[in-house]
């Protein structure tokens, strides 16, 4: 049975593993905002007859989507492709290895592979392909997050600490309290807003020298390969950034001062990349049709 088959074929397998929703709905639709100003033509046709929305909003109505099924008996399969557990050794040696962070029952990098293997083929049924479409969409801005491309602590999960005065963990921090400190919230808006921003920063700003690099060497057709490169990337930012001076140095700390000011360029970048990639893995994926 092929790896594409076989996912098709999960949708009562596996036991729901701890996680958490990289990024937030917010943080997955400004992504999908970024990606939706850079898909081509031929890309943006497809995709709104396949999700049947005709409307701007028709990669963002759909962004979250994966962290709401996975929470369902049909969905429960579908955790473990929400991160890969890069078992490294942070902050003094980062790396993702697939052979050994990839679990039995997949990852985020075989899972997008996967996925786009069935939409290339194109001989599922509608709502599969629909599922691919939706997974593929939320899977490029989990990939970004660093702390889905780590396994200590559960990435992050089991590390207390605080945000201006609460109780969270530093997975939470990353998904949510960074991304909202830039946007200015968790609404819809804010995320149009910040994807406005992002994509000036792309276009003309901070970012247009580097765009280019960020899609080098993307392939549909050897989409493991292309999204292992961006969980490598973003699993270095664990040992630069997120526990650049180990877990005691934010263990039990409020994090919404220095911490957070450090972070923000991190997930500003990573947001606007993986929707400028997004946007071109998209196209690629149609191509390759």
């Amino acid at each position: 049975m092929s790896r594409s088959a076989a996912i098709l074929g999960l949708l009562s397998a596996s036991a729901l593993l701890p996680g958490a929703a990289a990024w937030g709905a917010m943080g997955h639709e400004t992504v999908a905002y970024i990606a939706s100003n850079y898909v081509g033509s031929a890309t943006k046709s497809y995709f709104q007859g396949l999700l049947g929305d005709t409307s701007a909003d028709y990669l963002a109505g759909v962004a979250a989507w994966a962290d709401s099924y996975r929470y369902t008996s049909a969905g429960k399969f579908s955790a473990p492709f929400h991160y890969i557990d890069a078992n490294d050794d942070p902050p003094s040696s980062c790396g993702v290895e697939l052979d050994r962070d990839c679990g039995a029952a997949g990852c985020v990098v075989s899972a997008i592979a996967n996925y786009t293997n069935i939409l290339i083929a194109g001989t599922a049924s509608n709502a599969n392909l629909q599922i691919a479409a939706k997974m593929i969409i939320h899977f490029v801005g989990d990939i970004g997050q660093p702390l889905h491309c780590e396994a200590l602590e559960l990435g992050g999960n089991d590390i207390d600490v605080e945000y201006d005065g609460d109780a969270t963990n530093l997975h939470a921090v990353w998904d949510s309290n960074i991304p909202e400190s830039i946007s200015g919230g968790s609404s819809e808006s804010a995320a149009k807003s910040w994807a406005s921003d992002l994509i000036t920063e792309i276009d003309s700003g901070s970012y247009k020298s580097q765009a280019s690099t960020w899609i080098s060497g993307l392939s549909a057709s050897d989409a493991e390969r292309t999204a292992l490169g961006w969980a490598s990337e973003s699993n270095a930012y664990v040992c630069s950034t997120v526990l650049k001076g180990g877990v005691g140095a934010v263990e039990n700390q409020d994090l919404s001062g220095p911490y957070t000011a450090d972070a923000q360029p991190v997930v500003d970048v990573q947001i606007a990349k993986q929707g400028y990639r997004l946007a071109k893995f998209l196209d690629a994926i149609v191509a390759a049709m």
